[in-house]
């Protein structure tokens, strides 16, 4: 806003006054002093309400945190731009990605500085209250508890004993026939485990491209699939068979190793790799 169109009239009005109490050169003192403070205050805030700051929002899209951590990943953000996405907003005389780089500067750019700084500390920024600094503070002690954490220990099913082992006690029970898919990495530790579809007693109807889009959005390179037979009888059916082969053959196709079918009963299993057949 522009605050220098209120000077002429205001100023005029003040020279009125001053005539009127010209035999009071107390008051006169007083009026000019006032006038001068406010007008310097007015061209002061005149200036920083037409400043060139932009909103994050009037960034181009891909200079924007949140969608250049879409596009990109979190790691091409730097640390400013991490604890924007998550402080939201900066002030009026700074954007959010300005104000956490003027914090960081302060620490040093070393964020177990940060992590040090209190709720009182981060308030005394312009723009940072006492949420924000919550906020910053839950973030740095997230990560020193990630430090502290152990990398999770994914199970190894590298043969068909050690997934009939994993397995069995997720389908002894059933009633009707499942149909379960094993993805897995490179060395045989498991990313996920999905049921893929629920059956009937003798049987269950399975897509192979449910199968693959899975295995897809996991980055699997190795799978392994299993089915259970409530009857107890180990011996596959030629659906079983069909099933294996078009599997097998998707598998070639996207270039995963199919490791293994296994047919799962209470008690026992078949394995299509131990036999030969995969």
């Amino acid at each position: 806003m522009h605050f220098s169109r209120f000077f002429v009239p205001l100023r005029l009005k003040i020279a009125k006054v001053l005539r009127l109490g010209r035999k009071n050169k107390r008051v006169c003192f007083v009026l000019r002093s006032t006038f001068r403070t406010f007008a310097t205050s007015m061209m002061k805030n005149d200036g920083e309400g037409t400043s060139n700051k932009l909103n994050i929002n009037q960034w181009a899209e891909e200079d924007r945190p949140r969608e250049k951590m879409e596009r990109l990943g979190a790691q091409a953000l730097s640390d400013a731009e991490l604890l924007a996405i998550l402080i939201g907003s900066g002030s009026p005389q700074e954007d959010a990605v300005s104000l956490m780089k003027r914090i960081l500067a302060d620490c040093n750019n070393n964020l177990n500085t940060l992590g040090k700084k209190s709720i009182h500390d981060l308030c005394q920024y312009n723009g940072v209250g006492p949420a924000k600094a919550i906020t910053i503070m839950a973030a740095c002690e997230l990560g020193k508890r990630r430090q502290q954490e152990k990398a999770e220990e994914r199970p190894d099913l590298g043969t068909a004993t050690k997934i009939y082992n994993h397995m069995h006690p997720k389908l002894q029970d059933k009633d009707v026939e499942e149909f379960w898919i094993l993805l897995m990495n490179q060395n045989h530790r498991l990313i996920k485990e999905v049921c893929i579809a629920h059956g009937g007693i003798s049987e269950v109807s399975v897509d192979i491209r449910i199968i693959m889009r899975e295995a897809v959005l996991c980055n699997t390179t190795i799978m392994a699939v299993c089915h259970n037979h409530p009857s107890g009888n180990l011996r596959p059916s030629a659906a079983d068979n069909d099933l294996t082969e078009s599997i097998k053959r998707a598998c070639a196709v996207m270039r995963i190793h199919f490791m293994d079918h296994i047919i799962i009963t209470d008690g026992t299993y078949f394995s299509y790799h131990e036999s030969g057949r995969c």
